[in-house]
């Protein structure tokens, strides 16, 4: 990888020239982590409930009185945009009887539980309670909507429900010194997300290794150099990690050679569909047409000029901010979040979020709805997800077969590569410190 970047046609940026691989040992993971409901309830209340995590777009949400939902295993919270500059996180339950105050986004000039009609305002101060003669023991003052924490960066939501976490900054460490692109310049064009019958660990390691590629996805190998691929894992920073996976260049697994030509054939294929093709210049490689291609189409939708690397025009980028963050630098379109579906250790969401650039001179177009594709639909279903969709198909059939496969086996762990599977490695051990478990398998077996 850092050879191919000192060939780069443009200036690389900084952060793509640290390469960070620490030994993290080789013991294998225990199975129980995936399948029981012990492991998943220490998650629920010791992860999910004192973890930052992403809940939503600032677009989603763009005027005051915009609300959103973000669910996670049992608890619900209701994101409110409550004045120009500031984005509230309420608990969505009414302090009266419980009922969820909102069930689906939308616009409200105030937040009225629709049972018995206890209203707050949108700062979470108590308005109204009808007949309030009956209830001479509430105190307004002090029925106020209870809050999580709320933080934003590159035009995401983050939320806490601890109230004594450490501010978000301090959580994330050196992220933001080494994901430069600036997200909050780019707005949210699409959002599927996708029920999937696996635990969400399950499918978040499907996506942050490049080393299923030769058996998952043989038809990119012509021009993606998979085995090539970067891994960063940091020591001192326990919450994010990294890995860069050229394009444009051959997978060292092909038993042939390739040109240059056929390298830029393949491509033209993935991105635009069978039998386009786009003669190479002379003197051209493929990254750096690809490179031109993309800065140009940058330049033409933003009405300025695009100088980006060629690895920041098209390499897949990818970086991990714990525990369900999975965003792509460079001047890719793709972020992708994980989570429990419902209060089941078997089943999960992933959600794809596709941002794009957009012209500043005529405003940010309105943020989509999120479109819902259940555990039997197909990615293709989502025809805005493009291409993209026939390989998520691939990466999505193998993941429940995991889960079953996981339910099915004798061996009381899983066993990761030293170094292309460091990130799975990785993420484990933080989230051991957070669980406060071992990382070693059992010895008798696993539940579930």
């Amino acid at each position: 990888m850092q050879q191919l970047l000192d060939r780069d046609s443009h200036e690389v940026p900084v952060t793509l020239r640290v390469h960070a691989a620490a030994d993290l040992g080789d013991a294998d993971l225990s199975v129980d982590r995936y399948l029981s409901r012990e492991f998943h309830d220490l998650e629920v209340e010791r992860l999910w409930g004192r973890a930052w995590q992403l809940a939503c777009r600032e677009e989603d949400i763009p005027e005051v009185g915009d609300t959103t939902i973000y669910d996670i295993a049992d608890r619900s919270l209701l994101i409110v945009r409550e004045a120009p500059e500031r984005i509230r996180a309420y608990h969505n339950a009414c302090l009266h009887r419980g009922r969820q105050l909102r069930s689906e986004p939308g616009w409200n000039a105030e937040l009225r539980c629709p049972f018995h009609g206890f209203t707050w305002r949108l700062d979470g101060s108590l308005k109204e309670i009808p007949c309030d003669w009956d209830f001479p023991h509430v105190d307004p003052a002090a029925f106020a909507l209870p809050e999580a924490l709320v933080a934003t960066w590159g035009g995401w939501v983050f939320i806490n429900m601890d109230p004594a976490a450490a501010p978000f900054e301090d959580f994330m460490g050196t992220f933001a010194e080494h994901f430069p692109w600036r997200q909050e310049d780019l707005t949210k064009g699409v959002h599927v997300a996708k029920v999937l019958r696996a635990n969400w660990k399950v499918a978040l390691e499907a996506f942050i290794e490049s080393y299923h590629v030769i058996a998952t996805h043989p038809q990119l190998l012509v021009s993606l150099g998979d085995a090539n691929t970067q891994y960063d894992v940091f020591d001192e920073q326990p919450r994010w990690n990294r890995m860069i996976t050229a394009m444009g260049t051959p997978s060292p697994h092909l038993p042939y050679e390739v040109s240059e030509q056929d390298i830029m054939d393949d491509l033209m294929e993935q991105f635009m569909g069978p039998g386009v093709t786009f003669p190479l210049a002379e003197g051209k490689t493929a990254r750096e047409m690809m490179g031109d291609l993309i800065r140009g189409q940058v330049g033409g939708v933003t009405g300025e000029p695009c100088e980006v690397s060629d690895s920041e025009a098209f390499d897949a980028i990818e970086y991990y901010l714990f525990p369900n963050f999975v965003p792509w630098g460079g001047y890719s379109r793709i972020n992708y979040r994980f989570r429990p579906y419902g209060n089941d250790p078997d089943m999960c969401i992933m959600d794809v979020m596709l941002l794009a650039p957009f012209n500043k001179a005529e405003g940010r177009p309105p943020a989509p709805p999120v479109h819902w594709l259940g555990p039997d639909d197909e990615w293709t279903d989502a025809p805005e997800l493009g291409l993209l969709a026939k390989v998520f198909v691939q990466d999505t059939f193998n993941i429940p077969r995991v889960q079953r496969g996981l339910k099915a086996t004798v061996k009381p762990g899983v066993t990761l590569a030293h170094y292309q599977e460091s990130r799975i490695r990785h993420y484990h051990q933080e989230l051991d410190r957070w669980l406060q478990v071992e990382l070693a398998p059992s010895t008798n077996g696993h539940s579930g």
